[in-house]
């Protein structure tokens, strides 16, 4: 079985500036290449799952988050970074869609397509609905970044490359 991070997108991928979908606005968050290759590097799947309302609020079409995706990915693998997956929910939240986190359907999808052990993953995320979704899916180890920890949340720190240090000393060798 292999052994995965999930990760949000917006404020934990890229800086959260609100329906992030022209590359112009497209931010890296600071740190976020070195501490993807370390993940990758400790053996682990880098999967992404974000929700991405604007889609449904018609802010921006399926197309427009598609090419930002692959130019975002592009971007990783010119540092040696591959990006796993990146599943989304472009629903609106009051369709109640079983997708949106805090449902868990995008883990699900995943820990199933990529044979993951939730028990050896991790989940990084900046919205409470992160962590729930997160132990919906059976994954414990989460990390929530920003100021106020979430209850449901493991540990807490204040940026991205905070969370190379608790991986790394916490996961199996």
């Amino acid at each position: 079985m292999n052994k995965a991070v999930f990760l949000d997108r917006d404020g934990v991928i890229n800086k959260d500036k609100g329906y992030v979908y022209r590359i112009e606005d497209f931010e890296f968050c600071e740190g976020v290449f070195e501490t993807l290759r370390t993940f990758q590097d400790l053996g682990y799947l880098l999967i992404i799952v974000t929700n991405q309302s604007g889609i449904g609020r018609g802010y921006y079409r399926e197309e427009d988050f598609q090419t930002l995706t692959s130019w975002m990915c592009q971007a990783f693998l010119h540092v040696n970074v591959t990006i796993d997956a990146v599943y989304h929910c472009p629903h609106a939240p009051e369709l109640g869609c079983s997708c949106r986190k805090p449902r868990s359907q995008m883990f699900e999808e995943a820990i199933q397509a990529f044979d993951i052990d939730v028990k050896r993953s991790w989940m990084i995320g900046d919205k409470p609905s992160d962590m729930i979704a997160a132990r919906g899916a059976r994954i414990e180890q989460t990390i929530f970044i920003g100021e106020d920890q979430p209850s449901d949340a493991k540990y807490r720190v204040n940026f991205l490359l905070d969370t190379i240090n608790i991986i790394k000393t916490t996961s199996d060798k």
